[in-house]
């Protein structure tokens, strides 16, 4: 069967006046459930809350819009109150506690990303909600709610049966939310946009990748992520992952062409790509970007937390490790044919400006 790598547009799953909750659905994008991985974009409202939810997926957050607050609880620990904006990655380990608000007027757009090998459902995350009309209160009888917090079973109904939303609601303006803390935001989030460029390549592009050094807790969620940002027409040099990793990517903005490259030399994906879209990379596969005149930029995770990768092209590519004569043997071509492939590309850029 052929793989469809084709890229891919989330559908809404649930949402209100508060905001909704999209997903990408492993029966459209197969190699969801092939790799293992979860995808899902959150957008919230003035006012709207994303009731506190644990997932059975490690994940790692990405704020694409807009800015608001999070909440974070780590197993045994007091809950984290943090500030967060546009360009904000937050790694967030299966079984942690987090909510979600926005209280300014933008809407509040945030992209997940992971793995799923230890979830309920491959490719697809399962939420357990704290309250709610789906909350996990719902399921328990009222004796052993009562029981467990030591409350009579009047409150005890209240508690449970005054939240009738689900997932995402709206509150009352005039309700005073919890403030960011300052120091929260430390050792939890990092600002892609903001942190230092692992890559700066003039004209060509610019690379933040987040690893266990920026962002320990990327340790703990056990895949790394980053974000590119390459120029109009410029190119991103063909590579590949070289130490068996799944390459997830989601199109943060602008525009541009996409040629991946799997084994026997064939092409399995040439498409066009656009913000809002989704797609992945196989192990092994060779992936190649050029973008429109607007610039191109990515999101993507990389299924090992400190990811290799080997590139095509460039001083530090392959062909220029190897031997000049297994070079010119394996192309069948002539020496001035391999002089002129191996003298060109000699820095040390990832990315291409466009050709003068």
């Amino acid at each position: 069967m052929e793989l469809d790598l084709s890229p891919r547009l989330p559908k809404k799953v649930y949402g209100g006046d508060g905001g909704s909750y999209f997903a990408w659905c492993p029966e459209e994008l197969p190699m969801l459930r092939d790799g293992n991985i979860g995808a899902a974009k959150l957008a919230l409202e003035k006012y709207g809350l994303a009731l506190p939810r644990y997932s059975d997926s490690s994940k790692v957050a990405y704020v694409l819009q807009g800015s608001g607050t999070a909440g974070i609880v780590l197993p045994e620990k007091e809950e984290k109150v943090i500030e967060i904006k546009k360009g904000d990655s937050i790694a967030i380990p299966f079984g942690v506690v987090t909510w979600w608000f926005n209280n300014e007027d933008t809407e509040l757009v945030i992209l997940f990303l992971g793995e799923t090998h230890k979830g309920h459902k491959a490719g697809q995350f399962t939420e357990f909600y704290l309250t709610g009309s789906n909350g996990i209160f719902t399921g328990f009888s009222t004796e052993f709610v009562g029981r467990a917090w030591d409350l009579d079973e009047t409150t005890v109904k209240k508690l449970v049966g005054s939240q009738t939303g689900n997932g995402i609601v709206k509150v009352d303006g005039s309700l005073k939310m919890p403030s960011p803390r300052k120091g929260d935001r430390e050792g939890f989030v990092l600002n892609c946009l903001e942190a230092p460029l692992d890559v700066d390549i003039k004209d060509g592009g610019r690379v933040v990748v987040l690893n266990t050094k920026n962002l320990p807790l990327v340790g703990e969620v056990g895949f790394g992520a980053d974000l590119v940002r390459i120029d109009g027409h410029s190119m991103c040099s063909p590579g590949f992952s070289c130490d068996s990793a799944l390459q997830v990517t989601y199109i943060v903005g602008g525009s541009g062409r996409v040629q991946v490259v799997g084994a026997d030399g064939k092409r399995v994906l040439e498409t066009h790509v656009k913000a809002g879209a989704l797609f992945i990379v196989p192990r092994f596969f060779v992936v190649s970007k050029i973008a429109d005149s607007d610039g191109l930029s990515w999101f993507s995770i990389v299924t090992t937390p400190d990811p290799i990768f080997t590139h095509l092209a460039g001083k530090t590519s392959v062909w220029k490790a190897l031997s000049p004569e297994v070079l010119q043997a394996a192309f069948k071509v002539a020496p001035e044919v391999k002089k002129a492939f191996r003298s060109k590309r000699t820095s040390d850029a990832i990315f291409f400006p466009p050709p003068n």
